[in-house]
């Protein structure tokens, strides 16, 4: 047990099964308390993706900030971005066979904003993380082969990078930002938060 995660309580603003598990596996103990999704429908749809991950986790966290006197409350959100086109979580199989239709045989980046809130201050911290893969040429079959396994379900970009696959390399970045959560930048973002006055 690290010492920041026995000095505070922290709250996981998600109902994300993969930010939970990377937070576990880092030894961190929290809770979680996902807003309702409705609080992202105030943003820009003409955002940069920068602007739109970085909104989206300050609004996730700042929906259930009230609803506790003191911790530290860590939101998250987590696009893909190629050739200019945002690529969140797709609403169907026919969304994410045109999401990776578009990344096939190209390079594309994927963004997590991350807000981290203390209370009972209401200090609050924004970070951006970024990541660069490149996606093998998909020939019609594969790509069938991969909608048919519904691993896109609930993805950004509508792939999995935690599921091993084979046609997806990282360029440059972390591979926890991918799943969602850049881990190994949490315990220092922490830190500066918990300084904060």
């Amino acid at each position: 047990m690290t010492k920041q995660t026995t000095e505070f309580s922290l709250i996981l603003a998600s109902q994300s099964p993969r930010r939970a598990k990377l937070l576990e596996s880092a030894g961190f103990q929290f809770i979680t308390d996902a807003p309702d999704d409705s609080v992202e429908r105030g943003i820009c749809s003409k955002c940069s993706p920068e602007d739109l991950v970085l909104q989206s986790a300050f609004l996730k966290a700042r929906a259930i900030a009230p609803k506790y006197n003191s911790g530290v409350i860590l939101a998250a959100d987590t696009v893909a971005e190629c050739q200019g086109e945002i690529l969140g979580k797709p609403v169907d199989r026919e969304h994410a066979e045109k999401m990776l239709m578009l990344m096939s045989g190209k390079k594309h980046r994927v963004l997590t904003g991350v807000c981290l809130w203390k209370k009972p201050s209401d200090c609050h911290l924004l970070h951006l993380e970024q990541s660069v893969l490149t996606m093998d040429l998909l020939e019609s079959q594969q790509l069938q082969e991969i909608l048919d396994t519904d691993n896109w379900i609930g993805k950004a970009g509508a792939f999995g990078y935690q599921d091993g696959l084979s046609w997806l390399r990282l360029e440059s970045g972390l591979e926890s930002n991918v799943v969602g959560l850049p881990i190994e930048r949490l315990k220092e973002w922490i830190g500066e938060l918990l300084e904060m006055n």
